[in-house]
């Protein structure tokens, strides 16, 4: 096709905003997010001070925050349980405690909205090891994957038992999907979402995140030999395939705004839905670029939402989700 001007006006469609609502080829509404919580002991707030705005939230608070995500029109909360120093230990056996805290959360929230939100549940260890990684350690430190994965599963089953409907494995060892689907079919849970972080990355932007979940000063070492290289875009790929080939209904890329690019290929390549996690370091540095009157907050929110959705993502693992389903629903 050959279009040359004056023939063809590309502005003419610009001119009214009416006609820009009409040829818009990218929407976004509030069912497109996704609202992480972070559920906490007690019955106090807990601002986080390297995340302004989010909080830690004592169990009725965050009931009444999936309430609130209920009236904005928010389909799906995403739960993440800071737990207590006294229960964390070497192989974060805490964390497939029917009773831990990320169970208890999860009912508050059944109880409080019935079925008429989401529940999104982490399935990870590093908020229940005393050393802050994802797995158990070997006697090298290095983490061991199928060690790991045995627990993983473990901890899985709990939270769809306690009501969890979507269950979200962000640890990334090998052949934990497969082995989590095939004990959530043993156990009758068929109907149990598993949403695999399938391309989740060794990220600068996470640190906020750890100080949220408790586990940022316990860290020891880093999470390159599980997570993925930033430079690798192929691998990411065949971490998705495989996922997929083990009975992950969606997957997850993560962060998101650095890997745009991974979105657009799982969207292109694959027929799942595909999510981006917007992470806590992304969250944080449009706080502070709104804070130093580098532009306005809910401006640069919006359009670092829509490019997501013009990656070709699904939906959106937000923090400022409540901000922009206000925005959305004008």
């Amino acid at each position: 096709m050959t279009r040359s001007f004056p023939n063809t006006r590309l502005r003419r469609t610009r001119a009214h905003g009416w006609s820009r609502a009409m040829v818009r080829e990218t929407t976004m509404t509030s069912a497109d997010l996704i609202w992480p919580l972070f559920a906490t002991e007690g019955g106090e707030e807990q601002p986080i001070a390297s995340l302004p705005g989010v909080s830690r939230w004592p169990l009725a608070d965050l009931a009444r925050r999936a309430k609130e995500a209920v009236d904005l029109g928010i389909p799906c909360i995403a739960l993440f349980p800071n737990t207590a120093p006294d229960t964390r230990s070497e192989n974060g056996a805490e964390a497939y405690n029917p009773d831990n805290l990320m169970c208890r959360a999860i009912k508050a929230v059944r109880d409080a909205c019935g079925d008429d939100i989401g529940i999104l549940t982490d399935v990870a260890l590093d908020p229940y090891t005393s050393h802050g990684q994802d797995g158990v350690l070997d006697a090298s430190g290095y983490v061991a994957n199928d060690d790991t994965v045995a627990i993983l599963v473990d901890q899985a089953i709990v939270q769809a038992e306690a009501g969890a409907d979507i269950v979200a494995p962000s640890d990334m060892m090998d052949g934990r999907i497969g082995a989590i689907r095939v004990a959530l079919e043993m156990a009758g849970h068929h109907n149990v979402q598993i949403m695999s972080y399938a391309a989740k990355y060794a990220s600068a932007f996470y640190g906020p995140f750890r100080d949220a979940v408790g586990s940022g000063g316990l860290l020891k070492g880093d999470k390159k030999s599980y997570q993925m290289d930033p430079a690798n875009g192929d691998e990411a790929m065949h971490e998705v395939a495989m996922d997929i080939a083990e009975g992950a209904d969606s997957v997850m890329v993560k962060p998101g705004l650095a890997y745009l690019d991974i979105v657009w290929r799982v969207k292109q390549r694959f027929e799942v839905p595909v999510f981006a996690y917007q992470v806590s370091g992304e969250y944080a540095l449009i706080e502070a670029g709104a804070a130093a009157g580098a532009g306005d907050r809910d401006a640069l929110l919006v359009e670092k939402l829509l490019s997501f959705k013009r990656a070709g993502a699904s939906g959106v693992l937000t923090y400022h989700a409540p901000v922009a389903a206000r925005i959305l629903n004008g």
